[in-house]
């Protein structure tokens, strides 16, 4: 193993979006157990700091890899298109109507069934974002528009966590 590996190298996955969850599951916990700290306890101290490390090293690339969202903006990032969503909030006009007009309907909404309508379909807007993302990565290959599409996902993960509180405060 290489600290200086990118995610997909350590885990020894092709540089793709579309993954198998289980195999990245699986790789992790076989990478967890070669990585172990215990399994360099008689090799001394310093031995289980590296090992260590590796722990760490390997739990980061577990959660941008199981994560689709992370998985994409890293893939992104790789190729030369940081997300930047910090300093780089410019969205599609018809994109912002479309929040306004959830926002809007999240504030009007008096019952818990129609937030879980409200619920339902920004998930459905998630996945779609998300099979966007694959077909713009794996596909076309425009790193450029899937960050576009990452800094949107960010937008709708927002917007889903305060649907979820909605939720909260009305369930009570």
């Amino acid at each position: 193993m290489n600290l200086q590996s990118d995610d997909f190298e350590l885990f020894g996955l092709p540089r793709r979006f579309a993954q198998d969850r289980n195999a990245i599951d699986n790789r992790w916990k076989e990478l967890q157990r070669e990585a172990h700290p215990d399994r360099f306890a008689a090799q001394g101290a310093a031995a289980q700091r590296v090992a260590m490390q590796w722990s760490v090293r390997i739990n980061e690339a577990y959660q941008r890899l199981k994560d689709p969202q992370r998985r994409a903006a890293y893939l992104c990032e790789l190729h030369g298109m940081p997300i930047r969503a910090e300093d780089n909030t410019a969205m599609p006009a018809a994109f912002l109507m479309q929040q306004m007009e959830w926002r809007e309907a999240l504030e009007e909404a008096e019952t818990l069934a129609e937030v879980d309508a409200l619920e339902r379909e920004v998930r459905q807007a998630q996945k779609a974002g998300l099979e966007r993302c694959a077909a713009l990565i794996d596909t076309q290959q425009d790193f450029a528009a899937a960050a576009q599409q990452v800094r949107a996902l960010m937008f709708i993960a927002r917007f889903a966590h305060d649907i979820g509180q909605r939720q909260d405060q009305l369930g009570q």
